[in-house]
């Protein structure tokens, strides 16, 4: 692992900002931050608005569930250029086009559809969309990679990371009031609703531009040893369906057991009964996962695909990490597990405590949405910065030690009260800490990534990035029903102290030869 402690002026700084392959990531970055409100939260109103049940909104949240799973088909971008397109466009440029091509797809299906007559074909359409999206994303994140030097991530971080919030800003607060507007106040219209979906395909095109214009990155393609003709190609995307079918449907199949299962559990409400119901849910996906592998093993019994192209397409990130880093491995994996564990276990619980506090609705929106997003840029910007001036570890413990400091503000607010200066200082600072945080670690775990599995890597680490977070973030009301909301955000900002162990113990470790 190469540990950046080189330090520049600023005005290098100031000229990688001004850099090309910097505006591109900008533009990149909006094209990548537009789907996900759209199957998220905007998605939702439109469900609602057409009298959809709450649970069955909720339940086409796992129609992002690609985003947590997009390492399982990350291989197969670093394995298998499109055909055609890649001999004109290049390997990462191609698939770009034609990920985007499928997220505005997805969202003229969705605008073609209703709810309220085929409500299974919407969830159909959000799939693709959730699909489409994550398949954006991992080709964002390699060609993020591989077109700059390591000293240019910190920078590249920065801008993508601000496009990505500007995305989400048109895709969220931009469709609802596009939403408003074309209803004309007049309450649900499945007309406002299909021509804002249709006005979020057309501003994708911004991201397809920008992949008509950017240019290929110069890395050469080292990842396609055992595919020697067109039969190989389609062996190995057979083999992953297949594969990928067998999860589906044993996951599918298995929902009635987990159901009589978590019946016999304490009730939901405790920790107990959380925590089991949790387990039974793993349960079912390790098991879906067995039967996938099982299936992958059978083909390759039979010789349908070679097994040295599963082997290097699957085990190869793997053997190659630990490789390359050598003990220092695992010491890197656990700070990648729990490097965001503070901020994102107060997260869940931010906005429920601004409205247990009294703010209301519009303040609490208008904050977020306002200083919120300002902090969040600068923030961004600044960690990038950083990452450049000073090394991305320096940047890296920074973004540590703000993340959780940030935390201590909530539980000041706690005992403030209702005090609307007071909230839009807390918000800019803990935007502003998340920015710096989330530029400098996405420039860390872009160093970490080998040219011959960049996609494949990549896309693991961001998965892992959030897993542990995530599970633990589920337990965030319980732990504030326990203790109170001051202790919780006490408690949260704690959860930070390892990591900026874990950050000196990786800065000092020497990398392997």
């Amino acid at each position: 692992m190469t540990v950046q402690m080189e330090t520049r002026s600023w005005g290098e700084v100031y000229q990688a900002f001004k850099n090309p392959k910097v505006i591109s990531l900008l533009f990149l970055g909006l094209s990548a931050g537009i789907p996900i409100l759209l199957i998220f939260s905007t998605l939702s109103v439109w469900l609602r608005e057409a009298e959809v049940s709450r649970a069955t909104i909720g339940f086409f949240s796992w129609a992002a569930l690609g985003y947590a799973f997009k390492f399982i088909w990350a291989p197969l971008i670093d394995k298998l250029p499109v055909p055609y397109l890649a001999e004109k466009l290049g390997r990462r440029r191609s698939w770009l086009l034609v990920s985007q091509g499928m997220i505005i797809g997805s969202l003229v299906l969705m605008a073609s559809g209703d709810p309220t007559r085929s409500l299974a074909t919407m969830a159909v359409f959000a799939i693709l969309l959730g699909f489409s999206s994550a398949t954006q994303d991992i080709v964002i994140d390699a060609y993020r990679i591989e077109v700059s030097d390591a000293d240019l991530q910190g920078i590249m971080s920065s801008a993508y990371i601000a496009g990505y919030r500007v995305g989400m800003l048109i895709a969220g607060a931009g469709a609802l009031e596009l939403a408003g507007f074309l209803d004309g106040g007049a309450g649900y219209s499945l007309d406002a609703w299909s021509k804002t979906y249709l006005a979020m395909a057309l501003v994708m095109g911004i991201g397809v531009a920008t992949t008509l214009i950017i240019s290929e990155p110069d890395v050469p393609n080292t990842s396609d040893t055992h595919l020697t003709g067109r039969s190989d190609y389609l062996r190995f995307i057979a083999c992953f369906l297949c594969a990928a079918g067998t999860l589906v449907v044993v996951f599918l199949l298995t929902a009635d057991l987990a159901k009589d299962a978590g019946a016999l559990l304490p009730e939901q409400g405790n920790m107990a009964g959380r925590l089991g119901g949790f387990l039974i849910e793993a349960g079912r996906l390790a098991a879906a996962l067995f039967c996938a592998y099982l299936v992958v093993c059978g083909l390759i019994a039979i010789k349908f695909v070679p097994k040295a192209l599963i082997t290097e397409s699957y085990l190869g990130p793997f053997t190659d990490f630990f490789r390359r880093h050598g003990k220092t491995a695992l010491l890197v994996l656990a700070l990648i597990a729990t490097y965001r564990i503070a901020d994102v276990v107060m997260g869940v619980m931010a906005n429920v405590f601004y409205v247990d506090l009294g703010f209301e609705k519009q303040e609490i929106g208008r904050i977020s949405k306002g200083f919120g997003l300002i902090m969040t840029l600068i923030g961004g910007f600044a960690g990038g910065a950083l990452a450049v001036r000073y090394g991305v570890m320096r940047a890296l413990m920074t973004g540590a030690v703000l993340a959780a400091a940030s935390n201590l503000l909530f539980a000041l607010l706690a005992q403030v009260g209702n005090d609307i200066v007071f909230l839009m200082w807390v918000i800019s600072a803990d935007n502003l800490s998340a920015g710096i945080a989330s530029a400098a670690f996405v420039a860390y775990l872009s160093s970490l990534t080998s040219s011959a599995f960049t996609a494949s890597q990549y896309a693991l680490f961001s998965s892992i990035m959030v897993l542990l977070p995530k599970v633990l973030a589920g337990y965030s009301g319980l732990m504030v029903e326990s203790v109170g909301y001051a202790a919780f955000f006490i408690g949260t900002a704690a959860m930070g102290v390892p990591v900026l162990g874990l950050i000196y113990l990786v800065a000092r470790a020497k990398s392997p030869a």
